[in-house]
C-alpha cells in the first residue's frame, strides 16, 4: 500500500521547482492534492496533467493575504471534508546586500515566507485540531540555519519558520498533529539552472556530497514527515542539504 493513500495534503507554491516535485511525489504515493500558484496558471495547468490519481485540484492563492488565505480554505473545504496534511512551500527572494535592501524588498519576503506560514497553519490547523489528526511541513532553507551575504531578509524569514515551527509543534501536539519542517540546501531548480559553471563550481565546493540535490530528495523527506511513518516526529528539522550544514 502507497503511504499516503488516500490522504488529503495542500501544498502551497506547488507550479514548479521544489513544490511541483512535492506535489508529483505525494500525488504518486496515493495522496489527493490541493496545491497553489500565485501568478502562473499555466504552470499549475501542465503540473496537474501529470498527476496519477484523481481528485487533485489547484487555486490561486497569495498567502500573505489574510482574506486570499480564508477564501482558499473556504473553497477547499467545500470538496473536502477533512484535511490530512499541509506542506507550506510558498516563497520569494529579494537578494541584496543590507545596506542597498529596501525595507518594502525586506517586508515582501517575510510577508511571504514567514506571515504566510503563518496564515495557512493557523487556518488548517484548526481543522486538524478537531479531527485530532494532521501533518504540517513547512520548507525552509538551509541559508535560515547557516546565513548568507545578499540575503537577510530570506535567512530572517526561514529561521523564523523555524522557530515557529517548534512553538506550534508544542501547543498542537496533545491534538495528535505534528509540525515539521525540511530545509534544502542546492537544489536543482530554475534558479540554478542559469548559473555558470564556474558558480556551480564554487557552489559544490561546499558541498560534501559534491553534488546539487534535485527536488525528489527535498519531496521524500516531506513524504516521510506527511506519512504514519513518522508519526511520532514533531518539531524537528530535516536538512536536504548533501551534508553543506550538519545540526
Amino acid at each position: 500500500m502507497k503511504s499516503l493513500q488516500g490522504k488529503k495534503i495542500i501544498v502551497t507554491g506547488g507550479s514548479r521547482g521544489i513544490g511541483a516535485s512535492i506535489v508529483k511525489t505525494l500525488a504518486e504515493e496515493g495522496a489527493q492534492v490541493c496545491f497553489t500558484y500565485s501568478s502562473r496558471e499555466e504552470a499549475a495547468a501542465e503540473v496537474a496533467k501529470t498527476l496519477p490519481g484523481e481528485g487533485h485540484f489547484y487555486l490561486k492563492l497569495d498567502v500573505a493575504s489574510e482574506e486570499s488565505v480564508t477564501q482558499a480554505v473556504d473553497q477547499i473545504s467545500t470538496k473536502w471534508s477533512e484535511i490530512d496534511g499541509l506542506v507550506n512551500n510558498a516563497g520569494i527572494t529579494k537578494d541584496q546586500l543590507l545596506l542597498r535592501m529596501k525595507a518594502e524588498d525586506f517586508d515582501a519576503v517575510m510577508n511571504t515566507n514567514l506571515r504566510g506560514t503563518f496564515l495557512m497553519t493557523k487556518a488548517l490547523s484548526k481543522i486538524m485540531m478537531k479531527a485530532r489528526k494532521g501533518s504540517i511541513v513547512n520548507i525552509t532553507s538551509v541559508i535560515g540555519q547557516t546565513g548568507n551575504a545578499g540575503q537577510a531578509n530570506y535567512a530572517a524569514s526561514k529561521a523564523g519558520t523555524e522557530a515557529f515551527s517548534k512553538s506550534v509543534a508544542l501547543e498542537l501536539a496533545s491534538r495528535n498533529v505534528r509540525v515539521n519542517c525540511v530545509a534544502p540546501g542546492f537544489i536543482a531548480t530554475e534558479m540554478t539552472h542559469v548559473l555558470n559553471e564556474d558558480v556551480k563550481g564554487k557552489i559544490l565546493t561546499k558541498i560534501p556530497m559534491s553534488a546539487i540535490g534535485e527536488g525528489v530528495d527535498v519531496a521524500n523527506a516531506v513524504k516521510f514527515l506527511l506519512s504514519e511513518e513518522s508519526k511520532y516526529i514533531t518539531g524537528h528539522t530535516i536538512n536536504v542539504n548533501g551534508g553543506m550544514f550538519m545540526s
